[in-house]
């Protein structure tokens, strides 16, 4: 259990690093490059999710891989895109039904990021980082001994 608090702990320190990312990102589409506010989002996501799946797998999922790096990020980004459904509404309501604008943009990330973190820590813990268990050596040889004496 210990284990289990320090790695929900890690997932949602690497999330702060994510949300920075994202609203950074998403700032320089909007305010710097013109884009809509909802396209914008969209790529800031890419960045963010990219940055954390990085930070993840080096410091909050650490130990053997199943699958190859292109194949864990897809795995990951799909993953993670239950939590942003939950993160985009929330985010898309706050742009639409106040208006959040220009450097505000950064509370309506806020909320969309605590919307989507249980999503995304469950997705990511069970789904993408999930580890082989190890194979008990001796199971084989017991299990063939069943009811011999």
């Amino acid at each position: 259990m210990k284990s289990h608090l320090r790695r929900l702990a890690m997932f949602a320190l690497v999330g702060v690093v994510g949300f920075i990312v994202d609203a950074g990102v998403l700032q320089l589409l909007v305010l710097g490059l013109a884009w809509d506010r909802y396209t914008g989002r969209l790529i800031s996501f890419l960045f963010a999710a990219t940055a954390t799946w990085l930070l993840n797998r080096r410091y909050t999922f650490r130990g053997p891989r199943v699958h190859s790096r292109s194949v864990e990020w897809a795995r990951y980004v799909l993953a993670m895109s239950g939590g942003f459904a939950c993160n985009f509404a929330a985010y898309s309501a706050l742009v639409y039904f106040f208006n959040v604008d220009r450097q505000w943009l950064v509370l309506a990330v806020a909320a969309g990021s605590v919307a989507g973190l249980g999503v995304n820590y469950t997705a990511s813990h069970y789904w993408v980082y999930r580890h082989q268990r190890q194979r008990d050596p001796d199971a084989g040889a017991h299990a063939g001994n069943r009811g011999e004496k």
